[in-house]
C-alpha cells in the first residue's frame, strides 16, 4: 500500500502538468496535496447541485475523467471538463450560490480542497490568485505563452507588430483644412513641434499630408508664396488606415505604397499620424527584402523566383512562432503587391485603354487571411455603356485570362469552382454586380449563400477602387437592417458546430477522416461567417474578420475583452491551420498521411499537447459564444 509521502508526490507530479498549477511554486503544490481529498463520482451522478441553493464548499481538481458543465436555462451550453481542470472557481471565488450544473460524463475522481485552504492558497499564491480572478483568461494566456516558447524568440517581436494603430498614436494629430494658408500651417507645425500636419475636409477626413521636406521641394526652391493654400502643394490622396488595423498591416501598406507616414482615422475621421520610424521600433522586418525583389522583377519568371521567397519567408515564421493575425496580413501583403507587379508587366499588351475597371480579390484573400494552401479567387467589375458591354467584357476577359494563367505559374492554382476574372460570370459591368447581389439577397438560396461567402469579402486590388467602393457601399444599404436575408444569413453561419464532445473533449469525424477534425469548416469558418453575416447587417464596410469583429462590437457595445477573447480563438485556430499546412501534425504510419486534402487543415486533436488540446478547446467555445451572440442579434 503506497505511503502518504508517496501519494503526495504523485498529486504534486500530476498538477505540475496542468494550468494553473504547472506555473505554481513547489511548496504551494505541496500545501495542496497535503490537504486534498480523493473523492469518486459514478457516471451520471451529480456532483454540483444549483438547485439545492448551498454555497458550494470545496474546489474540485479533475483527476480522471470528464465532467459535463451546462446551464440547464441555456439550450446548448454543455462544456466538457477533462483532467486538470477546475470547477467551480468563479463561485467560490466570489462566496456566490452555484448556478451551473456539473455531472459526471463517465467515471470520475476528483481532488476535493476544502474552501478554507482554497482561500489561504488564494493569498499565498499569487499564480493561483490570478487564475481565480480571470480564469478563462489566465488559461488562454498561458497556453498561448507555452505555445509560442516551443519557438523562437521572434514570437514575442511578432506579437508587438499586432497592436492596433490607436496604440501608437502618442498625440493629438496636427492637421489644418484644405484652404489653410502655407504660412498658417507652418506656424501649427513649429508650435506643436512635428515635421507632418494632415489636410482635412469639413467633415475630418483626410485628403492630404505635407511635410518638412514638401516645403523644400514644393515651396522654398520653386519661390511659392506663403499666403497660398496648402492644398497647391500637400502630397494629395494619403495613405490612410483605420485605427483597429495593426502594425503588421501598416507595415504592408508602407513597404507596398512606398509611404513614410500614414493617417490613422477612426470611423474616417483624422485620429492621428503614424510614421515609419514608429513602426519599425517595433521590429525589424525581412520582409521588405522580399518586397524590393518583386518590385525589381522584370519577368513573370522572376516573379517565381520572388513567389519562392515568400513561400520561404512564410515557413520561416510559422518555425519561428510567428503570430498568425501578422503571418496572414504578411502573406497576403505579399501575394498583393506580386500580383500588382504582375499587372505592371502584362498591362503594356493588353488592350484596355479607355476602359474603366477594377480587380477584385474575394474570399479569402479579399479577408487578407490568406494561408499557406490557397487558390485563386478574383473578379472584375467595369463601367461601360450598354452597347459597348460586350465588346469591353471580351477585352477584359482576353487581359484577365493572361493574369490568371500567370497567377497559376506562380503557384496560385486555378479555382476549382471557376471563381476567377477570365470566367464571364466574374467579369461583369458595375449594373450586372448589382443585380447580381441583389438576386442573391432577395432569394437566399443555400446556393446564393454560398456565392455570398465568397463574393461578398471582395477588396479592391488594382485598377480603379472607386469602383469596388461604390458597389460595397451600395451592397450594404441592402443588406443592412434586411430581417429576413440576415436571418437567412445567420442560419447558414450556425450550420457549422464546434467539435466539442459530451463525453470525450472533441468530436471527431469518421470514415475516412476518422478521428481527425477540420480546423477550417469546423472553426475558422465559424468566426469568418459570423462576422460577415455581422458586418453586412450592421453596415460596417471592413472585410478582414478580425476587424469586422471589433467594428460590429462597437455598435451592439460588446465590452472589448470579450471580443479580444473571439479574436484571440480565432487567431489560435488560424495558427493551428499554418502549422497543420507546414505538415506539423502528419503522422507518417497514417495511412492517408500522403493525401494533401486531409492533411491540409485537418489534425487529431487527441495527438496534440495538453496545453494545445486546452487552447484548442477554449477557441471552438468562443465559437460557440459568437455563433450565440450572432442569433441573439439577427437569429430572432
Amino acid at each position: 500500500m503506497p505511503t502518504p509521502a508517496l501519494i503526495n508526490e504523485a498529486t504534486v507530479a500530476f498538477l505540475r502538468h496542468h494550468a494553473p498549477f504547472s506555473g505554481m511554486a513547489t511548496a504551494d503544490l505541496e500545501f495542496i496535496s497535503e490537504r486534498v481529498r480523493l473523492a469518486y463520482f459514478p457516471v451520471g451522478s451529480l456532483i454540483i447541485d444549483p438547485a439545492s441553493g448551498v454555497r458550494v464548499r470545496d474546489l474540485h481538481i479533475l483527476q480522471r475523467g470528464h465532467v459535463r458543465n451546462y446551464n440547464a436555462s441555456v439550450q446548448g451550453d454543455d462544456i466538457v471538463l477533462g483532467p486538470g481542470e477546475c470547477f467551480p472557481v468563479a463561485s467560490l471565488s466570489a462566496n456566490s450560490v452555484n448556478t451551473r450544473h456539473f455531472v459526471a460524463a463517465e467515471d470520475v475522481f476528483c481532488f476535493q480542497l476544502a474552501k478554507e485552504d482554497f482561500e489561504e492558497l488564494r493569498t499565498r499564491s499569487a499564480p493561483f490568485a490570478r487564475f481565480c480572478t480571470q480564469a478563462l483568461a489566465s488559461i488562454v494566456q498561458q497556453s498561448l505563452a507555452q505555445l509560442r516558447t516551443q519557438f523562437s524568440q521572434r514570437a514575442a517581436e511578432q506579437q508587438t507588430l499586432l497592436q492596433p494603430l490607436k496604440a501608437l498614436v502618442r498625440r493629438a494629430p496636427v492637421y489644418c483644412s484644405s484652404d489653410t494658408p502655407i504660412r498658417d500651417a507652418l506656424a501649427a507645425m513649429s508650435r506643436e513641434h512635428v515635421g507632418t500636419i494632415a489636410v482635412v475636409d469639413d467633415a475630418q477626413k483626410p485628403v492630404g499630408i505635407f511635410t518638412l521636406t514638401d516645403l523644400m521641394e514644393r515651396v522654398v526652391l520653386p519661390g511659392v508664396a506663403l499666403e497660398r493654400p496648402i492644398t497647391d502643394v500637400m502630397t494629395a490622396g494619403p495613405g490612410v488606415l483605420d485605427e483597429l488595423a495593426n502594425a503588421q498591416e501598416a507595415l504592408a501598406v508602407m513597404a507596398q505604397r512606398g509611404y513614410h507616414q500614414l493617417v490613422v482615422t477612426r470611423e474616417s475621421r483624422i485620429a492621428g499620424i503614424v510614421s515609419e520610424r514608429d513602426l519599425f521600433s517595433l521590429q525589424r522586418v525581412s520582409m521588405r527584402n522580399v518586397m524590393q525583389s518583386i518590385k525589381i522583377a522584370r519577368s513573370v519568371a522572376e516573379l517565381k523566383r520572388a513567389a519562392q521567397d515568400i513561400g520561404m519567408l512564410s515557413e520561416n515564421l510559422i518555425a519561428q512562432g510567428a503570430a498568425a493575425e501578422g503571418l496572414t496580413h504578411t502573406i497576403a501583403a505579399l501575394n498583393d503587391a506580386m500580383t500588382e507587379r504582375l499587372f505592371d508587366l502584362l498591362l503594356p499588351g493588353a488592350d484596355l485603354a479607355g476602359l474603366e475597371w477594377c480587380w477584385l480579390s474575394l474570399g479569402s484573400e479579399g479577408r487578407r487571411e490568406q494561408t499557406i494552401a490557397t487558390d485563386q479567387d478574383n473578379a472584375i467589375v467595369f463601367e461601360g455603356d450598354e452597347d459597348d458591354l460586350a465588346h469591353d467584357r471580351a477585352r477584359l476577359l482576353n487581359f484577365a485570362r493572361s493574369v490568371n494563367e500567370a497567377l497559376a505559374e506562380l503557384g496560385f492554382p486555378l479555382c476549382p469552382g471557376n471563381i476567377m476574372a477570365s470566367s464571364r460570370e466574374c467579369c461583369l459591368s458595375v449594373d450586372e454586380w448589382r443585380a447580381k447581389f441583389a438576386g442573391w439577397v432577395r432569394e437566399p438560396t443555400p446556393a446564393a449563400l454560398l456565392n455570398a461567402n465568397i463574393f461578398f469579402d471582395f477588396r479592391p486590388l488594382f485598377g480603379n477602387a472607386t469602383l469596388a467602393e461604390r458597389l460595397r457601399n451600395w451592397l450594404l444599404g441592402i443588406t443592412h437592417d434586411n430581417r429576413f436575408f440576415l436571418r437567412m444569413m445567420t442560419a447558414n453561419a450556425l450550420q457549422a458546430e464546434p467539435p466539442l464532445g459530451l463525453i470525450r473533449t472533441f468530436r471527431t469525424d469518421e470514415g475516412e477522416n476518422q478521428g481527425t477534425i477540420d480546423l477550417k469548416t469546423q472553426g475558422t469558418r465559424i468566426f469568418v461567417d459570423a462576422a460577415r453575416a455581422l458586418a453586412l447587417g450592421l453596415g460596417t464596410p471592413e472585410t478582414n474578420t478580425g476587424q469586422r469583429l471589433w467594428a460590429t462590437a462597437r455598435r451592439l457595445n460588446v465590452p472589448e475583452r470579450h471580443v479580444a477573447a473571439v479574436i484571440d480563438a480565432f487567431q489560435f485556430l488560424q495558427m493551428m491551420r499554418l502549422r497543420a499546412q507546414r505538415g506539423e501534425f502528419i503522422d507518417p504510419t497514417d495511412e492517408h498521411a500522403g493525401n494533401p486534402a486531409r492533411n491540409r487543415n485537418r489534425i487529431d486533436p487527441y495527438s496534440l499537447n495538453e496545453l494545445d488540446q486546452r487552447m484548442l478547446k477554449e477557441s471552438f467555445r468562443q465559437a460557440r459564444e459568437l455563433q450565440r451572440r450572432l442569433q441573439q442579434t439577427f437569429g430572432q
